[in-house]
């Protein structure tokens, strides 16, 4: 009898220890971690601007060239790249470089691009300045495109003021968007990427960053301000 009431003993007191490293093993992990007001409050030091300080800080010049980055600028295009890369090349990058995408994507797919508000507010300040529009993109050039009246339409951009898009293309090493804005003499230049800043301010013109929004396909984001230039408030959508 001694001997079962020892074994007995000796498996409950297994049981428990199991027990106890089973409950600790499938402990669920604390799903509130908590915050501070410090760090609630915040903010990265960098130059922030509202559209309507740019449009106070032009007042008084004459109407000039203004430039915008096409995709992630003015349009949330992510949409069509999702689809080109899941048709093209699920597992790479490779459809940056395939012609049948950039043939879809510039007839066509960016009726599923959604126009920033951003965009809107800046484009109409600057058709009421008189100002020239011009949209340099680092897209593959195609026979044709619908990309012009696509950006006219979402953004109500009368002829006078419109120019056909410029697309600068993508080579290795090179900010292909330098020369363009040198050519039409743009002085002030938006865009999300750090090359669009660069390409503004090899030529003397002002850069101008709008953020990128956190849910785009083209990553990863850029740390907008890294180079000291203008930000945009609220300008991810």
């Amino acid at each position: 009898m001694r001997k079962i009431t020892l074994a007995l003993s000796a498996a409950c007191l297994l049981f428990s220890l199991n027990s106890a490293v089973v409950a600790r093993a499938s402990a669920p992990t604390p799903v509130y971690t908590g915050t501070t007001a410090a760090i609630l409050a915040e903010q990265a030091p960098i130059h922030w601007v509202s559209v309507a300080q740019i449009e106070n800080s032009l007042m008084g010049r004459p109407p000039m060239a203004v430039g915008f980055d096409i995709d992630d600028t003015v349009l949330f295009s992510s949409p069509g790249f999702w689809r080109g890369k899941k048709m093209y090349s699920p597992d790479s990058e490779a459809y940056l470089k395939t012609p049948e995408f950039w043939e879809k994507m510039n007839n066509g797919w960016d009726e599923f691009s959604i126009p920033k508000e951003v965009a809107r507010s800046l484009i109409a300040m600057h058709v009421k300045r008189g100002d020239s529009i011009f949209f340099v993109t680092g897209r593959s050039q195609t026979k044709t495109e619908t990309v012009s009246k696509t950006l006219q339409d979402d953004f109500l951009i009368p002829a006078a003021n419109m120019n056909l898009v410029i697309f600068a293309g993508d080579k290795p090493g090179q900010n292909t968007k330098t020369q363009w804005l040198e050519q039409k003499n743009i002085k002030v230049f938006y865009g999300d990427s750090d090359n669009d800043i660069t390409a503004a301010r090899d030529v003397g013109a002002r850069g101008i960053r709008v953020l990128r929004a956190s849910n785009s396909t083209y990553r990863p984001l850029p740390m907008a301000g890294s180079f000291g230039e203008e930000v945009i408030v609220n300008s991810e959508y």
